[in-house]
């Protein structure tokens, strides 16, 4: 059973690296197999097809960013507006490596398959706004702090941070480097901070 489990574990972990590389539609199963260093047989046993993989690969992803975001140092904060730019922040700290290491892979998947596999989608959708419900929690408190009754809700600004951060993923794959996806992040800081009504570093 250990070595059964090993399996599953290695090719959601194969999906990763593979998916982020080549897109969802150009990944094989052959090539999801020699990832994980598996047999067919072992991807068959898991899973009836690709997109069932694709679908579990989305949940574990989200299981395992939540944890490495749960863990990251801006929560310490005490002011939420600080943790909200801690955030930020963090992100563009780990534009590490090569684009295929720091993209997104349920933002990679939903983009080519939102309307042809449906499952997938529900699955990169639930990531996502996930990952925005988290941020959504400091938003709204910084907003409760300064007594803020904006025309806009912290729910919107949370998922316009992933709008954007999507965004900086796709300008990377385009121009092969993280550069300008951290300059879109400097960017989307500078918003929330004249959002907040907080001088910007810089004085701009």
């Amino acid at each position: 059973m250990a070595k059964s489990s090993t399996a599953r574990q290695k090719l959601l972990e194969a999906a990763f690296s593979v998916i982020r590389a080549k897109g969802y539609a150009a990944a094989t199963v052959d090539e999801l197999c020699q990832a994980a260093g598996v047999t067919k047989g072992a991807f068959f046993h898991h899973f009836k097809t690709k997109d069932e993989l694709a679908v579990a690969a989305a949940d574990h992803w989200s299981e395992a960013t939540g944890a490495f975001f749960a863990a990251a140092p801006y929560h310490k904060a005490t002011d939420p507006l600080d943790r909200v730019l801690g955030y930020l922040e963090f992100r563009k700290t780990i534009l590490q490596g090569e684009v295929k290491e720091f993209t997104c892979l349920v933002g990679t998947m939903v983009q080519e398959v939102y309307d042809s596999a449906p499952a997938i989608r529900a699955a990169c959708e639930a990531s996502i706004i996930g990952h925005a419900e988290n941020l959504e929690v400091d938003i709204s408190a910084a907003m409760k702090a300064r007594g803020m009754k904006p025309g806009w809700t912290a729910a919107s600004l949370a998922l316009h941070t992933q709008a954007v951060l999507q965004g900086a993923f796709i300008l990377a794959k385009a121009k092969g480097g993280p550069e300008i996806a951290a300059e879109s992040i400097e960017h989307l800081k500078r918003y929330v901070e004249l959002l907040f009504a907080r001088p910007t570093r810089n004085g701009e």
